[in-house]
């Protein structure tokens, strides 16, 4: 079965980087295009960045753009997001995403708090 496992989440203080990885299985990695969502407490989830299938192409939140960048390595089944100069606002639990044999499907998230 389609499973999804986000790990890396953290404390970091404003300013901060970190790096949140997706290690996918149970469907071919590298024919589908994976996604990163965050939902913040009392907020909805909402997308903060796409890479097509052979990492080609990929796209931001305007909120994220030119601090957030994700990649893939198809050869791992991994999709990572690596988050640079991290505001509180960036604070969150970050989710994996991908649309495999047309359903949804959802890591169980992990949590980035940005605070010092």
């Amino acid at each position: 079965q389609v499973q999804l496992v986000e790990s890396g989440g953290g404390l970091v203080q404003p300013g901060g980087s970190l790096r949140v990885s997706c290690a996918a299985s149970g469907f071919t990695f590298s024919r589908y295009a994976m996604n990163w969502y965050r939902q913040a407490p009392g907020k909805e989830r909402e997308l903060v960045a796409g890479i097509t299938s052979d990492g080609g192409s990929t796209n931001y939140a305007d909120s994220v753009k030119g601090r957030f960048t994700i990649s893939r390595d198809n050869a791992k089944n991994t999709v990572y997001l690596q988050m640079n100069s991290l505001k509180p606002e960036d604070t969150a639990v970050y989710y994996c995403n991908s649309i495999v044999w047309f359903r949804n499907y959802w890591g169980q998230g992990t949590q980035v708090t940005v605070s010092s």
